[in-house]
């Protein structure tokens, strides 16, 4: 039998303007206590639907806390701390059982997630941290340094550790973008014959990777790579690489373990990607967030939990889907 080394999802679909409620009728008690039963909403606020990794987040996300006995609600704030804030303010303001965030940057994030906390509600963040401990009951990401440096192990092998290249960036203000960036300098610097020829940030959008690449290809039409923070932008990048006719001349790198990266490596097109485990994350953000309301007490010792990512390259491509690898 196949052993499924993360957990099944599905897309979902929600609202970036507004909190939207679905789920279970289930009654029971809206906060913690000792031995207390699950019940109440919990408020999942997350970054962008449109990108399957998010989606992916909140569906896992969904169907656990309703399987819990929670009714939830969604919301997307698109990396935007006051549309953030807007959406938790809200939650806080329905007095919402419990909270799980994706956060809108480390430093920015930190206050809202302090004015939850002090008017009783306990937050989990999942897939992003912030820059202080002692508020959120957990802080559960992906080993973003460590999933970029397999990564670029895989991709500088690919290069025979020559060549020039280019990278493209997420979102300024979302700690995982320069976390990633760090981690494949650390790699690639070690390899003299490897250079970087430019960058451009991206946000982690499919279109604006695309044409992020045109830019660079432009200025530099003969480069033999990309990195990139993710498998959006990567795939973006192969579009524009695939127009300029030179796909089968250049290793692309991606980030997160999307479906159509999975794809885009069986098929050759990308070199490597490297997948998150957004579904374990979610699950144990979500499993601390009903320890808590149920009981008081977080079941961790530390809030801070980093979970090792897995390459992915042309051995087993095939075996991953929704991000899900099965072996």
């Amino acid at each position: 039998m196949k052993n499924k080394v993360l957990a099944a999802v599905a897309l979902s679909s929600f609202t970036a303007v507004g909190l939207v409620s679905c789920g279970s009728d289930s009654g029971g008690d809206d906060g913690g206590g000792d031995g207390g039963e699950a019940g109440g909403e919990i408020a999942i606020i997350t970054v962008d639907p449109s990108n399957p990794y998010w989606a992916a987040e909140v569906s896992r996300a969904e169907e656990l806390a309703e399987e819990l006995g929670y009714e939830t609600s969604t919301g997307a704030h698109g990396n935007d701390p006051d549309e953030q804030t807007r959406l938790m303010e809200t939650a806080i303001n329905n007095d919402v059982a419990g909270i799980l965030l994706d956060p809108a940057g480390a430093d920015e994030s930190v206050a809202i997630v302090e004015q939850a906390v002090d008017a009783g509600i306990p937050v989990s963040l999942v897939n992003a941290e912030i820059s202080e401990t002692g508020l959120a009951e957990a802080q559960i990401v992906s080993n973003n340094a460590q999933g970029a440096t397999v990564g670029a192990e895989a991709w500088a092998e690919a290069m025979d550790y020559e060549g020039t290249y280019v990278e493209l960036l997420g979102e300024p203000s979302d700690n995982n973008a320069q976390v990633r960036s760090d981690g494949y300098e650390s790699v690639l610097s070690q390899y003299p014959d490897l250079e970087s020829v430019g960058e451009e940030i991206a946000n982690w959008d499919r279109q604006e990777g695309q044409t992020a690449m045109e830019q660079l290809l432009s200025r530099n039409p003969d480069i033999d790579g990309v990195v990139s923070g993710n498998d959006e932008m990567a795939l973006g990048a192969i579009n524009a690489l695939e127009e300029a006719g030179r796909i089968d001349e250049v290793e692309v790198l991606g980030f997160d373990g999307s479906n159509d990266a999975a794809e885009a490596v069986a098929d050759g097109t990308m070199t490597a990607t490297v997948l998150q485990p957004i579904t374990e994350g979610t699950t144990q953000a979500v499993e601390v967030l009903d320890e808590v309301i149920r009981t008081g007490e977080s079941p961790l010792d530390d809030e801070k939990v980093a979970l090792d990512c897995i390459l992915i390259n042309e051995d087993n491509a095939d075996q991953l889907s929704d991000f899900v690898l099965e072996e």
